[in-house]
């Protein structure tokens, strides 16, 4: 395993919760550079288990605890859907990166927000609309697209 996959594995963990494998893949000795963790093996490992054993509501703080309605038909609704399939995505080493928020609009109690970065590493857009209530989000829509080569464009005015 490259010592890229090694890390990508290692941050896997804190979605799946795997402290076995988060352990077998620090040294003891592992120096640890976030001021809110300890350092060492056995505090990483440990924020891996606390992480994995925290109720859902108390961990994610935009969300009302389970209650959230999906409409991206691959995830399940509630946090624990998107949870699981987030963790499905890292199993399979596929990773959604938002690099770039291009706009947020906001009216009344949705907010979409444009955005781009990649997806299983090809170029993407992301389009997410989000319902709040009481402060909370309870909906979800998105669209994903893969981004076209730029030589294929049939315009030059960008995705964006």
């Amino acid at each position: 395993m490259t010592q890229i996959e090694k890390a990508k594995e290692l941050i896997g963990t804190f979605a799946t919760g795997d402290a076995q494998k988060a352990a077998s893949l620090l040294a003891e000795g592992y120096i640890q550079h976030n001021l809110a963790y300890g350092t060492g093996r056995d505090a990483f490992v440990g924020s891996v288990n606390y992480l994995a054993s925290a109720p859902v509501k108390t961990t994610v703080k935009y969300f009302d605890g389970d209650i959230y309605i999906q409409h991206n038909t691959g995830i399940a609704d509630g946090l624990s859907g998107l949870g699981a399939a987030l963790a499905a995505l890292a199993k399979q080493n596929i990773q959604m990166i938002y690099t770039t928020v291009h706009q947020v609009l906001a009216q009344g109690n949705y907010v979409l927000a444009v955005s781009e970065g990649t997806f299983g590493g090809a170029p993407t857009s992301y389009y997410d609309l989000w319902r709040v209530e009481n402060g909370k989000i309870a909906e979800h829509w998105d669209v994903m697209e893969t981004i076209a080569d730029k030589e294929s464009w049939q315009n030059a005015n960008g995705k964006f």
